[in-house]
Order: C-alpha cells, then sequence, then structure tokens
C-alpha cells in the first residue's frame, strides 16, 4: 500500500552547549522507521550532516522532519522542561505508538483525562507503557524498572538500557501503586530531573473504568 506523503515522522533532539546529544540514538531510529515504512527512498537520510548546532544553543530542541519524500523540515528552539509533579493514570488498550509520528492526536485526546494532575499514565492491556511524552521508570526499593512495552521506544531510554540504569520488566498498575517513586524521562530530559514520589499518582480514573 502506498504510503500518503502526510505521513511524517520525527526526532527530537537535544542540542546542549552547542552539541547535538546521542545523535547515533537517533539516527538508528529514524533508519528503521524509514526501512519500515519507506523502503523505496533514494538516500537514507544523516542527521549529523542535517542539523547545524550553534556555540549560543544553551540548551535547545532540534525537530527533524521527514516522510516518503525524506527530511522536510529541520527546525529550532530554545527548550524549558515542563513542571511535572502529579500523573493521573487511565487505560487505553487501543492505543499504537510505536513509531515518532508528528501525528499525536490520540495521545493529545488521552491528555484530556488528566483532571487536575499535569500528565497522564497510559495502561495498555493491563500494563504500564509511558507518559505523553516520556518514557518513565519505577523505584521499588532495589532497582530502577522501566515497562517491557513502552508506546514508544525512546533514545533516551535504550541508552540508560545499554548504561544499566534501568531493567526492563512487565509492570502492573500495582506495580506502580506499590513504587517508592518515578522518574520520566526522553530526549530532552535527564534521568533523575523528574522524580515523582508515589504519593503524587492518581488512580481514581483508571479505577473507575
Amino acid at each position: 500500500m502506498k504510503i500518503k506523503h502526510m505521513n511524517q515522522f520525527v526526532e527530537t533532539i537535544k542540542i546542549k552547549k552547542g552539541e547535538v546529544m546521542a545523535l547515533p540514538y537517533h539516527q538508528a531510529r529514524m533508519e528503521r522507521t524509514i526501512r519500515h515504512f519507506f523502503p523505496s527512498l533514494s538516500a537514507m537520510p544523516s542527521l549529523a550532516q542535517l542539523i547545524a548546532p550553534r556555540a549560543d544553543m544553551q540548551l535547545s530542541k532540534c525537530r527533524v522532519v521527514y516522510s516518503e519524500q525524506g527530511v522536510e523540515a529541520v527546525e529550532y528552539a530554545p527548550y524549558a522542561m515542563r513542571t511535572i509533579q502529579t500523573l493521573m493514570v487511565i487505560e487505553a488498550d487501543n492505543i499504537d505508538y510505536s513509531y515518532k509520528s508528528t501525528d499525536r492526536s490520540e495521545i493529545n485526546r488521552l491528555t484530556t483525562l488528566k483532571g487536575d494532575c499535569d500528565d497522564i499514565v497510559i495502561v495498555k492491556n493491563g500494563l504500564i507503557t509511558d507518559t505523553s511524552f516520556t518514557n518513565l521508570a519505577i523505584f521499588d526499593g532495589h532497582q530502577w524498572l522501566t515497562p517491557s512495552h513502552p508506546l514508544l521506544a525512546g533514545t533516551k531510554r535504550e541508552f540508560l538500557l545499554a548504561q544499566g540504569a534501568i531493567t526492563e520488566k512487565d509492570l502492573t498498575p500495582e506495580d506502580l501503586k506499590n513504587s517508592e517513586k518515578t522518574r520520566l524521562f526522553n530526549a530532552m530530559i535527564d534521568f533523575g530531573e523528574i522524580e515523582i514520589i508515589n504519593t503524587k499518582l492518581d488512580f481514581r480514573r483508571f479505577l473507575e473504568l
């Protein structure tokens, strides 16, 4: 089936003090996506050649948007981390965000269910996955555990797994409830920058379903 031109994907890449971070992880994910959706693309884009960081970029986000036509946009913007202190646990068995698409409509719809919390934790088929924009790990008193089946396999997650800082495990809402704390992380947010104690997790909406 022919992929429509509107089917776009994106890599969101951290630039810190003029240096592009974790570039090999982003390149590898982009290549996996292109091989899956656009195998006929004539030339594989090189992020190293596309991204042009400036020395005055203290903390910036670079978005590389691509489709069957190749790279369509390279955009830069200063980055300010969101404040996340509370999480609403919700259930969504049919969501699929296994590739980093520019279409986040389903995730955005789920985010409207957060109530007075700052963000959501999505439970799919009885297992914890991600928040609306990060991977996560819980501390069980001994080690940091990350869901075996995230919505999206993030680049920071891949790095932390390779370093042995986190361990994959099937995690249930009960595991989350019994954990001591939760850390959120993605390409822009380092491990430990956002940490939430378990009393700030809201299970009301999940229990209502």
